[in-house]
């Protein structure tokens, strides 16, 4: 069995933007995580908000709005889709390592699951960044989309999210 044709190439092969203008409008959801290892003095700096840029959480959460709402603008062929909501949640899995969560909804006509994915990386960049002066040796990995819903491919879910911050 071959798999599907990509949908970003047209018949000759060349790049384009899909064309979703028949598709109907349905709510449509998104759930992308990134995990950031890092050593116990940035974990505290970002628990105790003592890191020397400011409140890590807080700006990290400000640029994962911002990369979402912005997402058609760092990947090429992303539609511009108005965003209903954008969250963001920060969980210490270990004493050292952070899982950075995205929500992402809208109601239309093509999926969020970049804007997910665009706001998780924007999120764990800003905290390296605003870390690096304490850790240089931070490890971000395993962004990854968790779950979707709507759409005509119905929804997916990943089997098992948190196991895959060991990976």
């Amino acid at each position: 069995m071959q798999p599907p044709p990509l949908s970003h190439l047209d018949e000759s092969g060349q790049a384009h933007m899909v064309d979703v203008g028949d598709k109907p409008i349905s709510r449509r959801e998104a759930v992308a995580e990134g995990f950031v290892s890092m050593s116990l003095e940035a974990a505290n700096a970002i628990r105790e908000r003592t890191a020397a840029k400011g409140d890590v959480l807080q700006i990290a959460t400000i640029a994962a709005i911002q990369a979402a709402k912005q997402t058609s603008q760092w990947i090429p062929l992303c539609h511009i889709v108005p965003l209903d909501h954008v969250g963001i949640e920060f969980h210490w899995v270990s004493e050292t390592q952070l899982r950075v969560q995205a929500t992402v909804r809208t109601h239309g006509k093509t999926g969020v699951e970049m804007e997910a994915l665009t706001s998780v990386s924007a999120a764990t960049l800003t905290i390296y960044d605003m870390c690096k002066s304490v850790d240089r040796s931070m490890v971000i990995r395993n962004i990854q989309l968790v779950s979707k819903m709507g759409g005509t491919r119905g929804p997916f879910a990943r089997p098992t999210s948190e196991s895959s911050a060991e990976s």
